[in-house]
C-alpha cells in the first residue's frame, strides 16, 4: 500500500507516493536524491537529519514522510540560492566549524533555527542550543565561533 504526498521541497512542488512508514530523511534521500541531510543515529539523538520543516527545525528522522503532506520543507541543498552559500554556511567555513561535515548539515540547519529563535543569543544560550546536534569531531568551540559570527553579520569580513 502506497501514500499519495504533495509538499514542497526547497521551493518546489513535489508529488511522491511513499509506504506509509517511510520516514522523512528516507524520502529526503532515497526518492529526492538530496543526500546533504545525513542519517546519523536513528534515534533523534544526533541532529545530522535535521531539516526546516514549515520554518521550524525538526529531525526528519523523528517522523513519518505522511507527517509532512502540505508542508514546506528546506534541506541543506535548499538554504541558499545556487551558487552561494547561506550566511551561517559561510561562517561554518570561515571559522573552520567543521572537520569530518557528516553532522555540518544538521548543524548548520539549527544554528539557522536558533538564531531566528535568538538573534542576539549568548555564547551560552549557543551552546545550549546545540545540545541536540552533536559533533564527534571538533568540540564545539569554532561551530559556536561560527554561529557568533553569523550572528555579528560580519561574515566574510577580514579578521
Amino acid at each position: 500500500m502506497s501514500v499519495s504526498l504533495s509538499l514542497t521541497v526547497n521551493g518546489r512542488a513535489v508529488s511522491v507516493n511513499v509506504d506509509p512508514r517511510m520516514l522523512l530523511v528516507q524520502l529526503i534521500r532515497e526518492q529526492l536524491q538530496l543526500t546533504g541531510t545525513h542519517v546519523g543515529c536513528d534515534t533523534a539523538q544526533c541532529g545530522a537529519c535535521t531539516v526546516h520543516l514549515n520554518g521550524r527545525a525538526v529531525k526528519a528522522c523523528s517522523m513519518l514522510a505522511v507527517q509532512a503532506q502540505g508542508a514546506d520543507i528546506t534541506t541543506i541543498e535548499g538554504l541558499a540560492p545556487a551558487g552561494e552559500l547561506h550566511p551561517m554556511q559561510a561562517a561554518f567555513r570561515e571559522c573552520h566549524g567543521l572537520q569530518c561535515g557528516f553532522c555540518t548539515p544538521g548543524m548548520v540547519m539549527s544554528a539557522v533555527q536558533l538564531l531566528a529563535d535568538k538573534p542576539g543569543a549568548s555564547e551560552h544560550e549557543i551552546r545550549e542550543g546545540l545540545e541536540g546536534n552533536i559533533c564527534r569531531c571538533t568540540g564545539y568551540h569554532n561551530i559556536v565561533r561560527a554561529i557568533q559570527l553569523c550572528q555579528s553579520g560580519k561574515v566574510g569580513a577580514a579578521a
